[in-house]
């Protein structure tokens, strides 16, 4: 019984990697504060699919919009991030999350994107698009 388990398992993941297909893009949100783990994963695992070619676009929201600060630049998720954009991925910062933080878009990093309705809902509901979330 436990070989007929294994083997359905391992035909679901056959078929589920199948339907990624080569350029397809990922969405990943973040919600965790920058000191996290979590975020540091979110922000690897963003720079991993962009060598693969797909493109990445990261949501920063909640206590995440403090990672794209320049005061936390120096940062080991501060670096990552750049490590994102540097690999081309696109970073969208919530505007509602940086003014409840009481943060202005002049505390934010080069290259970044406030988010906007337009800006975010593209990068979500693209054709193909796959999303995460941390």
């Amino acid at each position: 019984m436990n070989f007929v388990k294994s083997l359905i398992v391992a035909c679901a993941l056959l078929l589920a990697g199948s339907t990624w297909a080569a350029g397809d893009p990922l969405f990943i949100n973040v919600t965790s504060d920058p000191q996290l783990h979590r975020t540091e994963m979110a922000l690897g695992f963003a720079t991993n699919v962009l060598k693969k070619d797909h493109p990445v676009t990261v949501f920063l929201n909640d206590l995440a919009v403090k990672t794209a600060t320049k005061a936390a630049a120096g940062s080991t998720t501060g670096k990552l991030l750049a490590d994102v954009m540097k690999a081309g991925g696109t970073v969208i910062v919530c505007p509602v999350c940086m003014k409840h933080y009481g943060m202005a878009e002049a505390d934010l990093i080069a290259g970044v994107k406030v988010g906007n309705p337009e800006i975010t809902q593209a990068a979500l509901f693209g054709p193909n698009t796959r999303t995460l979330s941390w």
